[in-house]
């Protein structure tokens, strides 16, 4: 490496003790451990994780010590014919004398088509190349099962404001990274992690950059003025303490939760005025959406989706619009928190082991074969009955009394916790002439 290079490539990790924030793969024993030990076979590993947190380097601490050739596709790029060009140097490197494992490593390969994935799984079942595949989404629904099967998934956590210091900390010191040349106060080296949250590469740009500066101004100390120079005041307002980041998105949300559209505006201005990524803004609108207005206001869930969509499609500064549209709406809607301790309620149920299975009569009966097993039998169809509503039946499994949802009173609520008695009336009638109000 030269001085030439960035300084977050310069430092990006050699080995394990080199890998920050990820303690959980790292502590001997674990799988990521044993395979750079050799202490099992090289197989093919999956890293899940939020960008900047070291999946790259992970891969290439793998091949490092594996002693194998680092080969590096990216899916937003390559093709079906750098894979199979891939393989096929893979497969020489196999035949040499002596023979050269290679490590293929291809970042977001959720990118990758089926067809696509399905093109490496001989050269990954004969052990022609140890696939490493980096993703930033779920690979349970980004990756192919028969890929999954044959990968050890690793998942690598968010880096904290605490890892982001150490690791500014450590390219300070390095004689890969500043060599200490500068001196970082612990003050700016909390704010550069609080403007770059979770993200390494980020935080080591702006660290480089700031660096520069006050070299240029012949000083050895940074500065907030340095940092100043690269990111806009308001940034520094916005998270010069290190934990800001977090409170003013907290206090957006209780702002909205308080039914308080003013204050929730400013604290959206102070995190648009920021640089926040809007689509963290409009995530934490989308949840706050069910979390707290939920039942109450139906129609709140989908105004935060349409705000969501419009930050995606628009972008700033005119999303801004549509993100205040959805603070104010959330802030004046009736407010239920129903929804969310209906399924915390059901979470702790499952987590607790309070399950069963399901009744034969709620089983599909569809498939053949599945009538003779009694699938179906005895399942009263709803809408076979007036108002579309059956006599009462076992909805849940065995011996489970269920009882998560209880409407509240509040807004749009109210009249679904009078259907609610309603259905309940229909399934359970009085012995009377009575007929409940259906309206």
């Amino acid at each position: 490496m030269t001085n030439h290079e960035p300084l977050a490539a310069r430092m990006r990790p050699k080995t394990l003790d080199d890998l920050v924030g990820q303690d959980h793969l790292t502590t001997p024993g674990s799988p990521l451990q044993q395979l750079i030990s050799g202490s099992i076979a090289a197989p093919s590993v999956l890293l899940w994780a939020p960008p900047a947190t070291g999946k790259t380097s992970t891969a290439r601490i793998i091949a490092e010590n594996t002693e194998s050739r680092f080969v590096e596709l990216s899916a937003t790029s390559a093709g079906v014919k750098e894979v199979r060009s891939a393989v096929t140097e893979a497969q020489a490197g196999l035949a040499a004398d002596p023979p050269v494992s290679t490590v293929l490593f291809i970042d977001e390969i959720h990118r990758f088509s089926k067809a696509q994935q399905d093109i490496l799984l001989p050269a990954v079942e004969s052990g022609t190349v140890s696939l490493i595949g980096a993703t930033t989404e779920n690979p349970s629904f980004s990756v192919n099962p028969a890929l999954r099967s044959r990968a050890i998934l690793l998942r690598l956590k968010p880096l904290s404001q605490t890892s982001i210091v150490s690791i500014l900390t450590a390219a300070v010191d390095s004689p890969r990274g500043l060599n200490s040349s500068v001196e970082l106060p612990d003050d700016l080296a909390l704010l550069i992690a609080g403007l770059s949250p979770g993200d390494a590469r980020q935080a080591l740009t702006v660290l480089e950059l700031a660096a520069a500066a006050a070299r240029a101004d012949s000083r050895r100390s940074l500065c907030a003025g340095d940092v100043e120079s690269i990111a806009p005041a308001a940034l520094l307002r916005y998270d010069r303490g290190g934990d800001q980041h977090y409170d003013i998105v907290s206090a957006l949300i209780k702002a909205m939760r308080g039914s308080d559209p003013d204050a929730a505006l400013h604290w959206l201005a102070r995190l648009i005025a920021s640089g926040e990524d809007p689509r963290f803004i409009a995530r934490r609108i989308l949840i706050h959406a069910s979390e707290d207005v939920g039942m109450a206001d139906p129609t709140a869930i989908m105004v935060a989706h349409a705000a969501s969509y419009a930050v995606a499609t628009i972008g700033l500064p005119e999303a801004r619009i549509n993100l205040a549209q959805a603070v104010i709406h959330l802030s004046t809607a009736r407010k239920s928190n129903s929804v969310i301790a209906a399924i915390d309620a059901a979470m702790a149920d499952v987590e607790a082991g309070r399950t069963g299975p399901v009744p034969a009569h709620l089983r599909d009966a569809h498939y053949p074969g599945a009538q003779a097993l009694g699938h179906g039998r005895g399942y009263l169809y709803p809408h076979d009955y007036p108002h579309g509503v059956g006599p009462s039946q076992q909805y849940g499994p065995d011996g489970l009394e269920l009882n998560y949802y209880s409407p509240t009173s509040h807004g749009s609520e109210a009249a679904v916790a009078h259907a609610m008695s309603v259905v309940a009336h229909l399934r359970h009638p009085p012995h009377s002439d009575t007929n409940p109000d259906l309206t």
